[in-house]
């Protein structure tokens, strides 16, 4: 058997455990609005259209805070056309994803969605096609009381009070050269500088994010964020990162070791950041809005081209997740929240359908896939500190990221409660490993007060609409704490998560 071993102390923290980092992602793309989140007609769609059974996984998925319209859809969108009367509203050509947008659902419908969801909005503003006076609109629109043009029509449309929106997109990854209205960095850079002065002009405590790389195998990764910053450092917040994780040809071991990019990805940007900072004497520090990452299949779709018709809401980047899948996204939340001290948003994406934990049928029953469990069992234990560790592993070579740890593992602290939560992945693909614990640091004694694992013997099993449990969370039955050391034994390719508490 291989071992594993890391030391916990109250004393050694990374930052808070940030709640927006358990965001998610709406974007009116494929089936993710249309039949995802809202379906009139449906059996068990509320006075408002909303399917209640998306939003009641959606509350146990734990989510925080979604970003909405887009992706690649806000480069095109008119916020407007979504607003007013439904049955005037017009039907526009989408062209990021090819398809028709009837703009049944527009951001007073997402904010009662919302409301109901118990999430907080992250507003993505359109700089591809539009520019500072269309933010400065809908700004207008959702946010200010009353008493202005934009404001009053809001009113008048049913929301007597502002929507309170506090942190907003200033585009979307407008380094790519597939985006509607892509730029250079130069360009963004000013507009986004420009465009972040005049919202704060309209409402100085807005928290705002620069559109960073789109991933970090852009040739501009780096010198993107360089450039951008130069111009609007002083003036955002955040500057965002997009990745998306793929299994390569059977090449499980690299895929399991997806982190170690994000990793990667998140310190690069950090330093990155730092430098501009530096330059600039400023003493202000740039937070990291994670704000699109998950598992996405992105060669299938490229080699399946998007609808020939200009159709509603068609089925597109629909991916089916299995064991090891679930796996990864678990890794990639311990990333996530190892860096908690700088990424401090995140959105998974997306929430519903398209890529996403939650799938549904038109008409029909809606289901967890393999991705939803360690996503929310992360959310609902992670409180508290963050924790520093530093993990004694075993190591393997992988083809895409070179050498990976065969353990990764975070671990939270709550001091109100005394409870400690550990993290852990295992990515050996043949055995178990056992992993100890050390907790003497806590003086006190911890005992185990609930755990859960995602492991299968069939790491591409799946769940489906005729088997939406075939993968599932059990308890991790391999735990022991003895003389101040919790030792777990952790099954290959799994996910698991250990909370201790005072005894």
């Amino acid at each position: 058997m291989l071992h594993a071993r890391v030391a916990l102390n109250p004393a050694s923290v990374v930052a808070p455990v940030s709640r927006r980092t358990f965001g998610s992602f709406v974007e009116h793309m494929g089936r993710c609005v249309y039949t995802g989140i809202y379906e009139p007609g449906h059996p068990l769609a509320d006075e408002d259209g909303f399917r209640t059974d998306v939003l009641a996984l959606a509350r146990e998925l734990g989510v925080t805070m979604v970003r909405y319209p887009g992706g690649n859809f806000v480069s095109g969108y008119r916020w407007e056309d979504g607003i007013g009367p439904a049955d005037q509203r017009p039907r526009r050509r989408d062209l990021a994803w090819r398809s028709i947008e009837t703009n049944q659902v527009g951001i007073d419908e997402f904010a009662r969605w919302a409301e109901k969801a118990d999430v907080e909005i992250m507003y993505a503003v359109n700089l591809g096609t539009r520019g500072v006076q269309e933010a400065l609109d809908v700004h207008e629109y959702v946010n200010h009381p009353e008493g202005t043009h934009l404001s009053e029509q809001r009113r008048a449309n049913g929301a007597e009070k502002p929507y309170g929106i506090k942190i907003w997109c200033l585009g979307n990854e407008l380094d790519g050269p597939w985006q509607t209205g892509h730029k250079t960095p130069e360009e963004y850079g000013l507009l986004a500088a420009a465009t972040a002065r005049a919202l704060r002009s309209a409402e100085p405590d807005l928290e705002l994010v620069a559109c960073g790389s789109s991933s970090s195998t852009m040739p501009t990764f780096g010198s993107w964020e360089s450039t951008v910053l130069e111009h609007a450092y002083e003036v955002v917040d955040y500057v965002s990162c997009h990745a998306y994780y793929e299994e390569h040809d059977g090449d499980l071991g690299s895929f399991l070791a997806s982190a170690v990019d994000m990793d990667h990805f998140v310190n690069s940007i950090v330093a990155t950041a730092d430098a501009v900072g530096a330059r600039l004497k400023s003493k202000k520090k740039i937070n990291l809005s994670f704000d699109e990452w998950n598992v996405w299949y992105l060669s299938r779709f490229q080699n399946a081209p998007l609808p020939k018709e200009w159709e509603v809401a068609p089925r597109v980047i629909e991916d089916q997740y299995n064991v090891a899948d679930a796996v990864v996204v678990g890794s990639l939340l311990i990333s996530l929240l190892r860096h908690s001290d700088r990424v401090t948003a995140a959105c998974q994406a997306q929430l519903v359908n398209v890529i996403a934990p939650i799938m549904t049928e038109p008409g029909g029953p809606a289901w967890r896939q393999t991705i939803f469990h360690p996503f929310a069992r992360t959310a609902a234990l992670a409180k508290g500190d963050v924790l520093r560790l530093e993990i004694q592993s075993p190591v393997y070579e992988t083809a895409r990221y070179g050498e990976a740890p065969v353990i990764d593992a975070v671990a939270t602290h709550d001091p109100a409660t005394g409870d400690v939560v550990v993290f852990a992945v295992n990515r050996d693909q043949e055995q178990q490993v056992e992993f100890a614990i050390d907790l003497c640091a806590f003086g006190a004694d911890l005992t185990v007060a609930e755990t859960w694992t995602l492991t299968d013997d069939d790491v591409r099993a799946c769940n489906t609409r005729d088997e939406p449990e075939r993968v599932t969370l059990r308890a991790l039955d391999t735990v022991s704490v003895a003389d101040g050391v919790a030792t777990l034994a952790l099954p290959r390719v799994s996910w698991s998560a250990v909370r201790l508490t005072r005894a």
